[in-house]
């Protein structure tokens, strides 16, 4: 009895090993654990070689690409004789497929608008719908933002990851503040007493602006003059500006500069503080402003100081 029993399961691998289906399937396996394990040495091996964050994670994305292919392929070739008879099995399911998967088409749809477009890439500074932060990953499905703003003042990172569906680029704008050129333009504004000494303000606001961002906007010309060559835009100013502009309380000034998308917030801190200096040295004959208002009218009250004794 146990010689039969063992016989047959000796039987049943057989017939289970020599099973085309379970062969190609057996053999399925193998190709993906060989692949998977194959991707996983290689990127392992950049981590260890390649000390370049940017071109790490550059070239783990096209090993993890060549993986899929390598998979792809060596699939096709273990089931290239039933190719024929699944066509129309995945034309019929590939229409219910792609009407339950609206969704995840787009996704795809969109990494591939992407990667040719030139929407944004990794390192860039954008916002998606409202959520602004820097791209730190593109997959096929979802773009990862490392975000900014949110609880936090200013452009810093505030410590949360957030995935957006790459279909997104199809739906809403796309605003990027780091593709063609590094920097933005940036203004801060300071309100100045009537009756100031205007003319030393403008002066001294002008030099205060140029001593933080003067040599950084005269780099800048070039990238300037190329994006004008390549788009239809004015030959706008880089170099540090002033306005003047009246109000009902105070003469306000607005310092226009140019600032590193990423230095923002620190640039702002540093002028503000030399402004300061500026305003709070008697010397210049600047004063802060404030409200102020008129009294137009007042009604006449009469008072009798004159009291009788009782």
């Amino acid at each position: 009895m146990q010689y039969r029993g063992l016989q047959r399961v000796i039987d049943s691998v057989e017939s289970l090993l020599f099973d085309p289906v379970a062969g190609r399937v057996i053999a399925s396996a193998f190709v993906l654990l060989t692949v998977v394990a194959l991707v996983k040495a290689s990127q392992r091996a950049l981590g260890k070689y390649i000390e370049n964050s940017e071109r790490r994670y550059r070239l783990r994305k096209v090993v993890t690409f060549a993986g899929y292919l390598l998979a792809a392929l060596l699939l096709t070739v273990v089931f290239n004789d039933k190719l024929g008879g699944l066509t129309v099995f995945f034309g019929v399911a590939g229409a219910g497929i792609a009407f339950a998967l609206q969704e995840v088409i787009a996704s795809a749809a969109g990494w591939v608008a992407m990667s040719f477009g030139r929407f944004y890439q990794i390192g860039d500074r954008v916002q998606l719908g409202g959520i602004k932060g820097d791209v730190i990953d593109i997959g096929v499905l979802r773009t990862t933002l490392m975000e900014c703003g949110a609880w936090v003042n200013g452009d810093q990172y505030n410590g949360r990851l957030v995935r957006v569906a790459n279909s997104f680029i199809f739906k809403e704008p796309v605003y990027n503040y780091s593709s063609d050129f590094p920097f933005l333009w940036d203004e801060q504004v300071v309100c100045v007493r009537y009756g100031s000494d205007y003319d030393c303000a403008r002066r001294e606001f002008l030099r205060v602006l140029d001593e933080q961002t003067g040599a950084y906007a005269r780099k800048l010309k070039v990238d300037w003059r190329r994006m004008t060559d390549s788009y239809m835009l004015e030959d706008a100013q880089t170099e540090p500006t002033v306005f003047l502009r009246m109000t009902e309380n105070w003469a306000e000034f607005s310092l226009r500069y140019v600032v590193d998308y990423k230095k923002r917030r620190s640039t702002r801190d540093k002028i503000c503080f030399e402004l300061l200096k500026v305003i709070e040295n008697p010397s210049n004959g600047i004063g802060l402003g404030a409200p102020s208002f008129e009294v137009s009218a007042l009604p006449v009250v009469a008072v009798n100081l004159n009291q009788t004794a009782g």
